[in-house]
C-alpha cells in the first residue's frame, strides 16, 4: 500500500539547530547538451538549469551531498558530460550521478571518473548510506533493474545494517497516477521492494524521470521524486502533456535517527517560459 504524503509542506521549522543533519539536494533531468545553447521543446536547458542552481545557492546552500538522478545530458556527448562535471566540481560538494534513459551510460561513466563528481554506485556519509541504481535499458524509455543490480543492492544493504539507507534510481518503481508515464517506469518494481522489505534500515527511495513532484510512503519508506530543472510533465494526465509549473529541485535533511525532512523548491512563477503546445520529444 502506497499512501500519498503532502508534497507542499515545508518541514524546515522542525529543525533543531544543534541536531546533526545531512543536507542533501536532488537535481534531476537537466537534459543538457554539448552546446550550451541547446534547446528541448523550445527551452534552453542550460539557462533553466543555471536559474535553478541560483535558487539552490540562495535557499539551500551549502549542501553535504548532491544526487543527480539521470537524464543529465540529452545528446549523450562527451562534451556535455565534461561540462556537467566541471560545473559541479566547482561547487566542492560530493555529487553522485546515475544515468537516465536519455543518457549514454558508457560515455557518462568514462567522463565521471575521479574527483567529487562520480558515477559511484555506493557512498557512506555520516550515519547514512546511498545506493545508486542503474535502471536504464538500452534504446528504451522504460526502466528495469536486472538481477545483478538487485543483488548488489541487497549486498550493500546487508553489509551496512547500522546505517540508514537512501536508494536512488532514475525510473519510478511505483505508479504516479499518470497513465502514459506509468507505462515507462521500472517494470519490476515489485522485485525492488522485495529486496527493500528485507532491510528495515531503508528510509527512502528517490527518483527522477517523471518531471514532477511526488511524495508518498510505503511501509514506512518515503518515496520521492523531484521536478526537472527544465520542462515539467502535468500530473495525472492520460497522455503526454507539459505543465506550466516552473523548474525546480528537491532538498532533503537526513537525521541520525533515520528521519527524513524534505521539500520541493521551484523558480518564481513566469521565470521560465514553456511551449505548452509540444506533443512530445525524443
Amino acid at each position: 500500500m502506497v499512501s500519498v504524503v503532502n508534497t507542499t509542506t515545508n518541514d524546515s521549522t522542525n529543525v533543531k539547530e544543534d541536531e546533526p543533519v545531512l543536507r542533501v539536494l536532488q537535481i534531476t533531468d537537466t537534459h543538457l547538451y554539448a552546446d550550451p545553447h541547446g534547446h528541448l521543446v523550445g527551452l534552453n536547458t542550460d539557462r533553466s538549469f543555471t536559474e535553478v542552481m541560483r535558487k539552490v545557492f540562495a535557499d539551500n546552500w551549502p549542501a553535504d551531498l548532491i544526487l543527480a538522478t539521470g537524464d543529465i545530458v540529452h545528446d549523450g556527448t562527451e562534451t556535455g558530460y565534461k561540462r556537467f562535471k566541471a560545473r559541479f566540481e566547482e561547487l566542492g560538494t560530493r555529487t553522485l550521478v546515475i544515468p537516465g534513459n536519455h543518457d549514454a551510460p558508457e560515455v557518462m561513466r568514462s567522463q565521471l571518473q575521479g574527483g567529487l563528481v562520480t558515477n559511484s554506485p555506493h557512498a557512506m556519509l555520516g550515519g547514512w548510506q546511498f545506493v545508486m541504481l542503474d535502471s536504464t535499458v538500452p534504446k528504451s524509455a522504460g526502466g528495469h533493474l536486472d538481477a545483478d543490480e538487485l543483488e548488489t543492492l541487497d549486498r550493500y544493504l546487508g553489509a551496512n545494517r547500522d546505517h540508514h539507507a537512501l536508494i536512488c534510481l532514475h525510473h519510478h518503481p511505483v505508479s504516479v497516477d499518470c497513465r502514459w508515464i506509468d507505462t515507462i517506469g521500472v517494470d519490476n518494481g515489485d522485485e525492488l521492494f522485495g529486496v527493500l522489505d528485507r532491510h528495515p534500515h531503508v528510509r527512502g527511495v528517490v527518483w527522477g524521470h517523471i518531471h514532477q513532484a511526488f511524495d508518498s510512503e510505503r511501509r514506512g519508506v518515503r518515496l520521492m521524486a523531484s521536478p526537472s530543472t527544465c520542462i515539467q510533465f502535468k500530473p495525472r494526465e492520460p497522455g503526454f502533456t507539459l505543465d506550466d509549473a516552473q523548474p525546480g529541485y528537491r532538498w532533503l535533511r537526513l537525521y541520525a535517527d533515520g528521519r527524513i525532512e524534505t521539500g520541493v523548491e521551484r523558480l518564481d512563477e513566469g521565470a521560465i517560459a514553456i511551449d505548452l503546445q509540444c506533443s512530445g520529444y525524443e
